[in-house]
C-alpha cells in the first residue's frame, strides 16, 4: 500500500538541488526530494522545461504507476492530482506512513523514456515521554533514579534533563530499534542524591526531535523530600530587662510538619507555668525576674526525625542598663576640667608675654629747662639735654 507523508499539511524539500535526468538538450524532467512527517501530506512535483506534447507519469518505489497525465492509474483515496500539463505533473499524497518512505520516478514519454528520481523521507514523530522511577516520599540523602523513555522516533530522538531550569549532563542515554524496524525507541536515566533543597522542586525531561518543529515534548516530575526538622529560637529582645515579659518563638521547619514543640529549662520542666505559658510554638514569661536565668530548650519532631535548639537567657538590671546606655558624666567632668585648666594657663601666658614686650620711651624733660629766660632758649636746652637725658622705662605689672 503507497502512502506519503507532510508534517502541517505542508510539503518541506530536503534537498536543496534538483534532480535531473540526462537526455536531449531542453527536455527532460525535474523534480526535488521530499522530506515530511509522518500523517502529514506531501506533494511530489515533475517539470520540463520544454515538452512537445509528451506524457509525463509518476512512480512509486514498487514501481507502480500512480497518475500517467491526468489520469489516476492507483486507486488509493489518499493520492489527489494538484495540477497536470505539458510542462508539470504534480501530486498529492495525504495521510503519509513510514511505508511511503522511497524513491519515487517521474518519467517523460520520450525516445528514449528520460526520468528523474525523487526520495521521499518520512519522520517518525516520538511519542511523548514518561519519566518512571519516583516513589513519593523519598527520604533526604536517598539515591534517585529517574529514567524518561519516548518510543516511535524516526531518526532516533534526543533526551535532555533539566533541574531547576538548569541542564544535568551527566546522564545515561540508550537508544533500541523498535519492532518495525524503521522507528526507534530512547531513553535516559537520571541518577542524583537528594537533600531537602529538592523538595517541591520540579524535574524535566525534554524530548527534541526534527519532526517536532522547534517545539519539543517534556515531562515534569515534582519531588517531594522528607527531612527531619530544624529548630531555631529568636527572642523577642536582645536585651531582656527583669520586670518586663520576653517571648521565646521556636523556629521549625521539617516535612512532614513538626508536631508541636516542647519546652525545657534546664533539662526539666518549666518551673513557673502560671507565668511561663506556652502557645503554639511560643513561649512567654511574664515579668522576668534573676530566677529565669538559665538555658531553655526547644525540641521539635517529625515522623522523620527530631532536632533542638537552646536558648541561654540572662535577665539583666534596668538600672545597670541605663548606667551602661547612659551618658559617662564622670568622663564628661573630667574633659571639662581640663579644657578650663588648659585655658587659664593660656591667658597668664599671654599676659607674661605681652608685659615682657612692653616699649620703652624716653621722657621730654630735661634739666635746666625751667631756669631758661624763654620759650626757645627753654627748647634749645631741652634738645640739647635729651642726649645725656636718663631712660625712664615703664612696666606694667
Amino acid at each position: 500500500m503507497f502512502v506519503l507523508f507532510l508534517c502541517n499539511l505542508s510539503l518541506v524539500p530536503a534537498a536543496a538541488s534538483k534532480n535531473k535526468v540526462k537526455g536531449s538538450q531542453g527536455q527532460f524532467p525535474l523534480t526535488q526530494n521530499v522530506t515530511v512527517v509522518e500523517g502529514g501530506t506531501a506533494i511530489l512535483t515533475c517539470r520540463v522545461d520544454q515538452n512537445d506534447n509528451t506524457s509525463l507519469q509518476w512512480s512509486n518505489p514498487a514501481q507502480q504507476t500512480l497518475y500517467f497525465d491526468d489520469k489516476k492509474a492507483l486507486r488509493d483515496n489518499r493520492i489527489e492530482l494538484v495540477r497536470a500539463s505539458w510542462h508539470e505533473l504534480s501530486i498529492s499524497v495525504s495521510d503519509v506512513s513510514l511505508s511511503d518512505e522511497g524513491q519515487y520516478t517521474c518519467s517523460l514519454f520520450t525516445m528514449p523514456v528520460k526520468t528523474s528520481k525523487a526520495y521521499l523521507t518520512v519522520l517518525g514523530v516520538p511519542e511523548k515521554p514518561q519519566i518512571s522511577g519516583f516513589s513519593s516520599p523519598v527520604m533526604e540523602g536517598d539515591l534517585m533514579q529517574l529514567t524518561c523513555k519516548t518510543s516511535g522516533s524516526k531518526p532516533a530522538a534526543d533526551i535532555r534533563w533539566f533541574k531547576n531550569d538548569k541542564e544535568i549532563k551527566d546522564v545515561k542515554y540508550l537508544k533500541e530499534e523498535d519492532a518495525n524496524r524503521k522507528t526507534f525507541t530512547v531513553s535516559s536515566t537520571l541518577d542524583f542524591r537528594v537533600d531537602r533543597s529538592d523538595d517541591g522542586v520540579a524535574v524535566i525531561c525534554r524530548v527534541d526531535h526534527e519532526s517536532l518543529n522547534a517545539t519539543p515534548q517534556v515531562a515534569m516530575q515534582v519531588l517531594e523530600i522528607h527531612y527531619t526538622p530544624s529548630v531555631k529560637i529568636i527572642p523577642s529582645t536582645p536585651f531582656p530587662q527583669e520586670g518586663q515579659p520576653l517571648i521565646l518563638t521556636c523556629e521549625s521547619k521539617g516535612k512532614p510538619l513538626p508536631e508541636p514543640v516542647l519546652w525545657t529549662k534546664d533539662g526539666g520542666e518549666l518551673p513557673d507555668p502560671d507565668r511561663m505559658v506556652v502557645s503554639g510554638r511560643e513561649l512567654n514569661i511574664l515579668f522576668l525576674n534573676k530566677t529565669d536565668n538559665g538555658t531553655y530548650r526547644c525540641e521539635a519532631t517529625n515522623t522523620i526525625g527530631q532536632s533542638s535548639a537552646e536558648y541561654v537567657l540572662i535577665v539583666h538590671d534596668p538600672n545597670a542598663l541605663a548606667g551602661q546606655n547612659g551618658p559617662d558624666h564622670a568622663l564628661i567632668g573630667g574633659i571639662v576640667a581640663v579644657v578650663v585648666f588648659v585655658t587659664l594657663c593660656s591667658i597668664f601666658l599671654l599676659g607674661r608675654y605681652l608685659a615682657r614686650h612692653k616699649g620703652t620711651y624716653l621722657t621730654n624733660e630735661a634739666k635746666g629747662a625751667e631756669d631758661a629766660p624763654d620759650a626757645d632758649t627753654a627748647i634749645i636746652n631741652a634738645e640739647g639735654s635729651q642726649v645725656n637725658a636718663e631712660e625712664k622705662k615703664e612696666y606694667f605689672i
